[in-house]
């Protein structure tokens, strides 16, 4: 659900909706928030919190990069193997 929302993201930074897109990032702190409220891995919980110092960057940015988001999408599809399985088909699309 997270990359989900991430990957929604990506489609409004092209579309120039910086609302929307705040938008979508607040979804996405408060989806990696709840996961981490819920998870019993210690060292996964870690690395989502840290990663969510990453989109909480992109937030209060202004007009953030679509090469910061996209980065950060990868390391989050990079914390599970089904997910890095799925890199290619979503970031290596554009």
């Amino acid at each position: 659900m997270i990359a989900n929302e991430m990957n929604r993201a990506t489609n409004l930074m092209t579309a120039n909706d910086r609302h929307s897109l705040q938008l979508a990032y607040e979804r996405v702190l408060r989806l990696i928030d709840l996961t981490v409220e819920v998870n019993r891995h210690r060292s996964l919980r870690r690395e989502l919190l840290r990663w969510r110092d990453l989109v909480a960057a992109l937030y209060l940015e202004p007009n953030p990069e679509v090469g910061a988001h996209r980065a950060a999408l990868r390391c989050l599809l990079q914390l599970s193997p089904a997910g890095a399985a799925q890199i290619p088909y979503i970031l290596d699309q554009n």
